[in-house]
C-alpha cells in the first residue's frame, strides 16, 4: 500500500514538473512581448527634470538633471513612432517640434481630447502668423501641469503667466528623493559589503545558527513548487476565479477593477501552495525546534528589522549593477512586472492601496514562506549550503515569469537565502523582501 501510494506521488510530481517546464517556458517567452516599463519612467523622469528645472540651482543642474533635459524629451518622444503615440505624447511633440512642416504632420490627426485640441489649434494658428493674445486659464483648460506649462511658454506667453513654482519645486523635491533614496542606500550597502568582506576574510565573522530543515524530499518541494505554486497557483485558480472577478467588478471604472483583480488573483494564488505545506508539516513534530519547522521567529522584532534594513542596503548595489550591465550588453529585454504598470497608472487612493497590500505584505509573507521558510532548508539539507542558496534563488526568479527581470531577482533571490542562513530566521527575510517591494513601490509613486 505504501509503495503504492509512493507511486503515485512519484507520477503526480513528475507530471507537476512537466508542466512547470512547459508553462514557465511559455510565461518567459511571453515576456519578451511584454512592455517594459523603463521607457516609460525614464520619459517620466525627464519630464520631471524640465519641470523642476526652474526650482533647482543651476550650478548642480547637470549633477541632478542632467544636460538639457528638454531637448533629451524631445529626442525620447521623436525615437516613438508616430502612430504609437498616445494622444498626450504627440501633443507634447508638437509643442516641442521647431519645425513646422513636421508640426504640421504630427497635429494632422484629430485628438480625442477637445483639450489637446484647443492647444493644437493655437499651435496650427501661431504658425499662419496669427496672434495668440492669451492662453486659456489653467483652471478651466483640462490639462496637467507640466503640458500646460509648456503649451504656454511655447505660444510666447511669459513664465510669470505660464509656470507654476509651487508645482515645479514639488516635482523638484520628488525627483531629488527618487534619484537620492538609490544613491545613498547604494553607497552606505556598498561600504557594508566591503566591511563584511574584510571580516569574512579575516574569519572574525560570527558562526551562522544551525540550518533546520522539516524532514521533507525533493519529491515533496517539486508538489510544492510544481503542483502547488506553479499548476495550481498559477493556473488553475487564476483560471477559476479571474472570470467571477470580472464578472463581479465589470461596473467598476479602471484602475479599481485592475487593482481588485489583482488582489484577489494573487490572494487565491497562495491557497494551493499554504494548504500543501500545511498537509506536509501536519505529521511532523518539531520537538526542541525554536520558532517551529517555518522558523519565523519574529521577536526580537528590532533586531529582526536592523537585520532586514541591513540586508536590503547590501544586496541594492549589487541587484542594481547586475540590472545595468544586462541593460548594456543585451539592452532593455521588456518584460516588466504588470503590477508595475499598473502602479505608474493608478493615481487614487484605494486602486494604489490595494496594489501595496499585494506588493509590499502578501508577496513577502507568502513567497519567503515558500521559498525560504521550506524550499531552501530542504535544498540545504540535500545538496549544500551554495547548492540551496543558488537554486532556491533560481526557482524563485523563474517562478516571475520575466526574462528581464531574472538577472537581478536571481541575485535578489541569493540575498534573500543569505538572509535566511546567516540570522537563522524567517522573519528578516520577509522583512528584507517587504522592504524591497515597498521602495521600488515608492519610487514609482515618486515619478507619477
Amino acid at each position: 500500500m505504501r509503495q503504492a501510494k509512493t507511486g503515485w506521488k512519484w507520477a503526480i510530481a513528475l507530471f507537476s514538473l512537466l508542466l512547470t517546464v512547459l508553462i514557465w517556458r511559455q510565461g518567459l517567452q511571453e515576456s519578451f512581448e511584454r512592455p517594459s516599463v523603463a521607457p516609460k519612467i525614464s520619459l517620466m523622469q525627464t519630464e520631471m527634470a524640465v519641470s523642476a528645472s526652474s526650482s533647482i540651482p543651476e550650478t548642480i543642474q547637470d549633477v541632478f538633471l542632467g544636460s538639457k533635459p528638454q531637448e533629451k524629451l524631445y529626442q525620447a518622444l521623436k525615437k516613438i513612432p508616430l502612430e504609437q503615440l498616445e494622444d498626450r505624447q504627440r501633443l507634447l511633440l508638437a509643442v516641442l517640434e521647431e519645425s513646422e512642416d513636421d508640426q504640421k504632420l504630427i497635429l494632422k490627426n484629430d485628438f480625442k481630447d477637445k483639450n489637446f485640441e484647443e492647444v493644437g489649434s493655437y499651435l496650427l494658428a501661431r504658425q499662419k502668423g496669427k496672434e495668440v493674445d492669451e492662453f486659456t486659464d489653467f483652471n478651466k483648460i483640462k490639462l496637467d501641469p507640466f503640458l500646460y506649462q509648456i503649451s504656454c511658454s511655447k505660444l510666447g506667453f511669459t513664465d510669470e503667466q505660464c509656470i507654476n513654482k509651487k508645482y515645479n519645486y514639488n516635482i523638484a523635491i520628488k525627483l531629488l528623493a527618487s534619484q537620492l533614496l538609490p544613491f545613498f542606500a547604494s553607497f552606505i550597502g556598498s561600504i557594508l559589503l566591503i566591511r563584511y568582506s574584510f571580516i569574512f576574510l579575516r574569519k572574525k565573522n560570527i558562526p551562522w545558527p544551525e540550518m533546520i530543515a522539516p524532514p521533507l524530499s525533493l519529491i515533496d518541494m517539486v508538489l510544492l513548487i510544481s503542483g502547488g505554486f506553479v499548476v495550481i497557483g498559477e493556473v488553475l485558480f487564476p483560471a477559476l476565479i479571474i472570470p467571477i472577478t470580472d464578472l463581479l467588478f465589470n461596473n467598476l471604472a479602471s484602475p479599481l477593477k485592475e487593482s481588485l483583480r489583482v488582489f484577489i488573483g494573487y490572494s487565491s494564488m497562495t491557497i494551493a501552495p499554504l494548504f500543501i505545506i500545511r498537509y506536509q508539516l501536519m505529521g511532523l513534530v518539531p520537538s526542541g525546534i525554536d520558532g517551529g519547522w517555518l522558523q519565523w521567529k519574529i521577536k526580537p522584532v528590532k533586531q529582526g528589522l536592523l537585520k532586514a534594513i541591513s540586508g536590503w542596503l547590501m544586496v541594492m548595489p549589487l541587484v542594481l549593477l547586475i540590472g545595468w550591465l544586462m541593460n548594456e550588453i543585451f539592452g532593455d529585454q521588456g518584460g516588466s512586472n504588470p503590477l508595475l504598470e499598473l502602479v505608474l497608472g493608478s493615481d487614487e487612493f484605494i486602486p494604489l492601496f490595494f496594489l501595496l497590500i499585494t506588493t509590499v505584505v502578501l508577496a513577502p509573507v507568502f513567497e519567503e514562506l515558500v521559498f525560504r521558510g521550506i524550499l531552501l532548508p530542504v535544498l540545504v539539507s540535500k545538496v549544500g549550503k551554495i547548492s540551496g542558496v543558488l537554486l532556491s534563488a533560481l526557482i524563485f526568479a523563474l517562478a516571475h515569469l520575466s526574462v528581464g527581470e531574472l538577472p537581478p531577482l536571481f541575485v535578489l533571490g541569493i540575498g534573500l537565502g543569505l538572509m535566511r542562513l546567516s540570522s537563522g530566521r524567517l522573519f528578516p527575510c520577509a522583512l528584507m523582501h517587504s522592504l524591497w517591494n515597498g521602495v521600488t513601490f515608492i519610487s514609482l509613486i515618486l515619478v507619477t
